[in-house]
């Protein structure tokens, strides 16, 4: 059978560490994570300036523990939270920001409320949403938890900018407008309920009165006949939670010391005698309202539970991913460090791969130059020009000298094949170019692509550094074997061709024509026609030839030993060195260590909750 010990104990443990990783609701911008706090069902206590707030909470209290004072007193979040000890043990006092200290005297309590709420805000009066949180151990308490706010004001005094009276509303509001948020509103009975700042803004974040619990404080400071029935009774503003009258230490009582156990009696007695309340005695007073507050925060946790269980399951997988997404720590031992790099360094050469052999896009690029790019350099060679009659003419012509040739013009047919043959170079570089800038873009994406790499920016520069450097020494490799085809067609030109030549001549049925004729026009478009044929032949060799150089040279090699010169550089490193290539963006560190511990409280929280048994 779950108690209410437990289940409101659950919720103050993950409260608490809550509060130590950041998250204390109150619309924290700066988190980016869900919060867990706004899951977590919580009483937060309203009400204006002199309303009586902090005497209802001491009166709960049964202990004079807060601080006093003109203007805005509470200028920070107090999460306090009450455990019921056995009887007859001692009262005692925790913060959290001081876990290793307990206060017996609880006028130290105040001093140090009001001396962690400088430490954050300074010795101004200016607000903060960090919330101080506040244990007390005590026989004469009951199982809660509660959330003191700033006191609503309609003005700035003097030191607070203009900005303050929104700044608390605004403060106040991103607490009460949770719908997991119970609303505690206090109202002085001494005023007209209409004008309550506490019941103004719990009409606006809880229209129905569901989540509202109203408090009527200072019913004994009424003007003589006249009396709160209308409020209490739920006739003047109905709620659908209770109304309940408290009646607090006077500034008389305060001023004399009068404790609390004392008040409470006093309290007591004043419903017991009074004419007009006497019939409410025992729904009134602040020992009922801890009761009351107890047993509906416990109910709400209960029903709330597996709400939160959901939330906390379905977090812990994101933070799981998201941890997976942004990598484990890096190890500080140089050997698990250097394991790191190759590791990293594998991942990214293995999507590189993968966009040369078509598992990624980008690879096809590579077989667009030679099926698109190289072709078409091919064929917009200026062979036209190079082998007009009039370029033939004179080149036979400067060939021949001051003999001319005899039967066929050899040196001319040379000259004019050797000047053809050189025109092929500009496309072999540039299929070697442009293969080059596909390699370079594919590595780019590749490291992109490497999710492992993103947390270390220093380490993806050095592996594009050194991936560039070898693609530019295979690009130099590929460039001298692509030009080497080129020349080797010029260097040993292929006879057989040339053999046919003469054959064909005399399947014309005059062979002395050759003889007669080669000086006219007709026989140096012969010679232009032949050569033509035998570069065609040569274009159709190399446009075979030369991809497979490019991508002997350049692919191949990009795939078998592209970051070899790189392992062995990261081999011989310092470990200075290597970690030096693990440093890690400071977002990437910060957002793990943020998930880390949200993760590790989410987990922590689930294993309390499935501790936690109730009854069905």
């Amino acid at each position: 059978m779950t108690t209410m010990e437990s289940l409101i104990g659950l919720v103050n443990r993950i409260q608490r560490a809550c509060t130590v990783l950041g998250d204390y609701g109150g619309n924290d911008t700066q988190n980016v994570f869900s919060s867990l706090w706004e899951a977590l069902p919580s009483v937060a206590v309203v009400g204006g300036q002199s309303s009586g707030k902090s005497s209802v909470l001491e009166g709960i209290v049964g202990r004079d523990f807060l601080p006093r004072g003109s203007g805005i007193v509470t200028r920070r979040p107090l999460v306090l939270q009450l455990h019921k000890t056995e009887e007859g043990s001692k009262e005692y006092a925790e913060f959290l920001h001081l876990p290793n200290r307990r206060f017996t005297d609880f006028s130290l309590v105040r001093k140090e409320i009001q001396d962690e709420t400088d430490r954050v805000t300074g010795r101004t009066k200016m607000i903060s949403p960090v919330p101080i949180h506040l244990s007390i151990y005590s026989p004469n308490v009951v199982n809660l938890t509660l959330i003191d706010l700033p006191g609503l004001t309609k003005v700035a005094v003097e030191g607070q900018p203009d900005s303050i009276v929104q700044d608390i509303e605004n403060m106040v509001r991103s607490y009460v407008e949770k719908p997991n948020c119970i609303i505690l509103a206090i109202s002085p009975a001494n005023q007209d309920i209409a004008t309550s700042d506490a019941i103004k803004l719990s009409r606006e974040v809880d229209p129905s009165g569901e989540r509202t619990f109203g408090v009527l404080t200072k019913l004994d400071l009424m003007d003589k006949g006249t009396n709160a029935l209308d409020v209490l009774e739920g006739r003047s503003y109905r709620l659908q939670q209770p109304w309940v009258g408290v009646v607090n230490r006077s500034q008389a009582d305060i001023n004399r010391n009068v404790d609390m156990i004392a008040a409470r009696h006093s309290e007591r007695e004043y419903f017991a005698t009074s004419p007009d309340y006497s019939h409410l005695a025992s729904r009134m007073g602040s020992e009922y309202l801890a009761k009351l507050l107890s047993k509906h925060l416990e109910s709400v946790i209960r029903a709330r539970l597996p709400s939160i269980t959901s939330l906390i399951s379905k977090n812990v997988d994101e933070l799981e991913s998201e941890l997976d997404h942004l990598g484990r720590p890096v190890a500080v031992d140089p050997g698990a460090q250097l394991y790191t790099i190759l590791e990293l360094c594998r991942a990214f050469d293995r999507i590189f791969k993968e966009h040369l052999d078509g598992g990624r896009p980008g690879g096809d690029r590579i077989y667009g130059v030679f099926d698109n790019q190289l072709p078409a350099a091919l064929r917009k060679l200026p062979f036209d020009r190079h082998l007009s009659l009039q370029s033939v003419k004179k080149v036979v012509s400067e060939a021949d000298g001051y003999q001319p040739h005899l039967i066929a013009p050899e040196q001319g047919y040379r000259r004019l094949i050797e000047g053809a043959l050189s025109f092929f170079r500009g496309p072999a570089e540039a299929s070697v170019d442009a293969v080059h800038l596909v390699l370079r873009e594919l590595v780019r994406k590749s490291i992109g692509e490497t999710q492992e790499l993103k947390r270390f920016p220093l380490l993806q520069t050095e592996i594009a550094q050194a991936a560039y450097e070898a693609l530019e020494r295979y690009r130099e490799e590929s460039k001298k074997t692509a030009i080497r085809l080129v020349d080797m067609e010029a260097s040993y030109l292929t006879v057989e061709f040339f053999r046919r030549l003469p054959q064909e001549v005399e399947k014309g049925g005059n062979p002395s024509a050759a003889t007669v004729d080669r000086y006219t026009d007709a026989h140096f478009r012969r010679i232009a026609s032949n050569v033509s044929s035998y570069i065609n032949m040569v274009s159709d060799t190399l446009r075979n030839t030369i991809p497979k150089a490019v991508v002997y040279c350049q692919v191949r090699e990009a795939k078998q030993s592209l970051l070899n010169h790189f392992y062995t550089h990261i081999g011989k490193s310092e470990s200075k060195q290597l970690g030096h290539l693990l440093d890690e963006d400071p977002s990437v560190m910060e957002r793990r260590q943020q998930a880390a511990k949200r993760l590790e409280l989410y987990k922590a929280a689930r294993e309390e909750i499935e501790s936690v048994s109730w009854a069905r």
